[in-house]
């Protein structure tokens, strides 16, 4: 039965098609395949599975490969049937996968890493395989032949990857909080840029190629949107997440981003309405409020004879306040704030219940998702994560209207 397209309300849920359950340790990566009834999946217990789906409406593996090393990371081309498979011990292993998905060959091992691989991604235009890793690189890697093209190194350790296969651009999270933009030549790389704003190490990157966005998600709990294309750098923060945001994916069809955590909560946020940005905070020894001197402000708390108070932001304004003129906390999703935040006083006066709805929707996975994949046609999305399940999601409930055309539940 073909999916109705129309809108649905905004009180809809995930709907859980189906848990597959069978690994015995964390499962790393879980991708559904396209216009298949199917899950591959990578897990710490060293395998590789691939899930069809029976007559009996549950999943069970058609393919079970054992590797030398717990898996880390996975990228999958369905169109040459192609896996790569990123490793604890920093190889990455590509296999073909055949036409019926019950037969899985190895193609070659890439010396990729000195340590975990930490992402993965594969482009058949130039056939390179570019990945992260724990040992603070980003490498790409020659698949005709092998060979390793170039590395670069960071800092610190290199936790998730996003590449532009027009412009050849990658973008590197880093356990540093920073977002390096590189761009990539045959033998070499030159670094463009490097993006600053969270407070955490990156955890998630969703690149979108035709309005070039940037979602970074991190440790911090918060989501920035970066305008690469404007070169305007940060122009959102999203904070509706109570724990560290481990996977993001932007629908460009109905403009909406979806958000997961590590404690199992899953947003979607409206990204089809004119936001507001967060502004910078302001530094100032004193509160510009009532003008009382914070504690470090020596000679005013002489000059006056009062003690110094603790320094505030309002996240409306981005004013330095003290805390008695900073009494209120409100909502402000237009900034991307969703639960209560400091504001000051006179920003709290200004806030009108109308702008204190929601612009996101917030459900539970009711489980920990270390990683998310959507197969965006279907409105089908698979979570993933350390309690060793793998749960397949219906969120076209969820995101505004059908994107199906024809799919069936079966």
């Amino acid at each position: 039965m073909a999916a109705e397209i129309h809108s649905r309300p905004q009180s809809s849920r995930p709907v859980l098609l189906s848990k597959v359950e069978g690994h015995q340790d964390v499962v790393s990566a879980a991708l559904l395949i396209p216009k298949e009834d199917g899950v591959i999946t990578a897990s710490e217990d060293r395998t590789i599975r691939v899930w069809l789906k029976r007559d009996s409406g549950q999943y069970w593996p058609s393919i079970y490969h054992t590797m030398s090393s717990p898996c880390s990371a996975m990228a999958y081309h369905h169109d040459s049937r192609r896996i790569f498979v990123g490793q604890d011990n920093g190889a990455i292993m590509e296999f073909h996968i055949s036409e019926d998905f019950n037969k899985m060959n190895f193609v070659k091992t890439y010396p990729a890493h000195q340590n975990r691989v930490s992402a993965i991604t594969f482009c058949l235009a130039s056939e390179w395989v570019i990945s992260t890793g724990h040992d603070k690189c980003i490498s790409w890697m020659c698949t005709r032949s092998g060979s390793m093209l170039g590395r670069h190194y960071f800092t610190s350790w290199t936790s998730c990857l996003q590449y532009d296969y027009e412009t050849q651009h990658a973008f590197v999270g880093d356990y540093s909080g920073q977002i390096t933009l590189l761009k990539l030549e045959q033998n070499t790389c030159s670094v463009i840029t490097t993006l600053k704003g969270h407070e955490g190490s990156i955890t998630s990157l969703w690149w979108d190629p035709v309005q070039r966005l940037l979602f970074s998600g991190a440790s911090d709990h918060s989501i920035i949107m970066w305008d690469i294309g404007g070169r305007k750098g940060r122009t959102l923060l999203l904070q509706g997440h109570h724990d560290k945001v481990q996977a993001i994916c932007y629908l460009q069809l109905t403009r909406q981003l979806v958000s997961c955590s590590a404690d199992g909560g899953i947003a979607v946020w409206n990204m089809d309405i004119s936001r507001e940005e967060a502004p910078q905070w302001l530094e100032s020894d004193s509160c510009q409020k009532c003008e009382q001197p914070f504690f470090w402000n020596i000679k005013q708390m002489w000059d006056t004879k009062t003690l110094g108070l603790r320094q505030h932001h309002c996240r409306k304004c981005g004013q330095a306040v003290c805390g008695k003129c900073s009494t209120k906390r409100s909502s402000y999703p237009i900034m991307g704030f969703e639960f209560q935040v400091r504001v000051c006083d006179s920003c709290f006066e200004s806030i009108k219940d109308e702008d204190r709805t929601s612009l996101a929707t917030f459900h539970e996975g009711k489980h920990n998702i270390a990683h998310m994949s959507m197969d965006i046609s279907r409105g089908l999305m698979v979570t993933c994560g350390s309690d060793r399940i793998v749960k397949i999601w219906d969120m076209t409930p969820v995101v505004g209207c059908s994107l199906a055309t024809g799919f069936s539940s079966r």
